[in-house]
């Protein structure tokens, strides 16, 4: 073995990146192209909803209370706890859902998706929600609850 092979085997052998050798390109592309089936990220889906595209519906999977303090403009609220064929019975099955949460930390984007892709809708997640959605400089808007007093 040259002495450069050897090198090059230490080199691998103490890198965690290339310990493992990447995939060939033709698999590398599917799988990224894989991915990008599933998942859109906020610069994405601001210049959608800026250019009106159409046959998308941004969904927010967070509660009501959480949705109200603030989200994306344009979002309908549907809970992830409450998808189910009753609460989607109105919702076009023509479109491309779009779900998020709050980011990372959440996965109330990823129970939607999941719910509503088993209720035959097609979905991608936006990836790192409204947390990211914000980072990006987008605007988020605010719903004013109104509580009423009990007499």
């Amino acid at each position: 073995m040259s002495s450069q092979a050897v090198t090059q085997k230490a080199i691998r052998d103490n890198s965690r990146v290339l310990n493992t050798p990447p995939a060939d390109p033709k698999t590398a592309e599917s799988h990224f192209l894989s991915r990008l089936s599933f998942e859109t990220d906020p610069s994405d889906v601001h210049a959608d909803l800026t250019n009106k595209i159409p046959g998308i519906i941004v969904v927010d999977a967070r509660t009501p209370e959480t949705y109200a303090r603030g989200h994306i403009p344009g979002a309908i609220n549907l809970p992830h706890r409450e998808i189910n064929s009753v609460t989607t019975s109105t919702l076009p099955k023509d479109k491309l859902y779009v779900t998020y949460c709050d980011g990372v930390f959440c996965n109330a984007s990823t129970k939607a998706a999941a719910k509503l892709t088993g209720l035959g809708f097609r979905v991608k997640e936006m990836l790192d929600g409204v947390n990211g959605w914000k980072k990006e400089g987008y605007p988020v808007e605010e719903t004013i609850v109104k509580l009423t007093e009990k007499e």
